[in-house]
């Protein structure tokens, strides 16, 4: 599990996914989330502006995530 440090309160989920270097687009990260390929400690998560906070565990293209 690949740890990404935030330096504010949370970050939004279409945010997260470009900050991890894997989603180049916004729009790439849209297409993740309708199409229900990510995972938001464990729950499939649909809403692009879904608040991340430290300790939030994040999976999507194979990879696994932490915020912290």
């Amino acid at each position: 599990m690949t740890e990404i440090k935030i330096s504010t309160e949370f970050i939004k989920l279409d945010q997260f996914l470009k900050f991890t270097g894997e989603i180049g687009t916004g729009g790439q990260a849209k297409e993740l989330i309708l199409d229900g390929q990510i995972k938001v400690n464990g729950e499939v998560e649909e809403r692009r502006g879904k608040k991340l906070y430290p300790g939030d565990k994040v999976e999507f293209l194979g990879m696994k995530y932490i915020v912290s």
